[in-house]
């Protein structure tokens, strides 16, 4: 003859099971949402106006760009026209030169 002893698990196996399908659910919706606002945010990026320039006074100031460096890519930044002359030296518009 056998006995029935109920479902055959305690009142901690079901918490236990409650507590890991809470936390288990808790981790999809977290990650859904970090995923989302993660692209949310990284498409939503745009650079400030004069961040560029900024960088590069900061990159002067460090040391990692020489003068000449320095002129000629502030001057890309701007728009103005720029190229490489016929010596090999950087050579700029007019209207910079003023």
């Amino acid at each position: 003859m056998m006995w029935y002893w109920g479902s055959g698990m305690h009142w901690w196996g079901w918490l236990l099971g409650f507590l890991g399908m809470i936390v288990f659910w808790g981790f999809i919706l977290w990650a859904v949402w970090y995923f989302v606002t993660g692209l949310i945010h990284q498409s939503s990026y745009r650079p400030r106006p004069g961040e560029a320039k900024h960088i590069l006074d900061e990159r002067l100031a460090r040391g990692e760009i020489d003068a000449t460096e320095y002129r000629y890519l502030r001057t890309l930044i701007s728009g103005d026209d720029v190229g490489i002359g016929e010596n090999g030296y950087l050579q700029v518009d007019a209207k910079e030169q003023q």
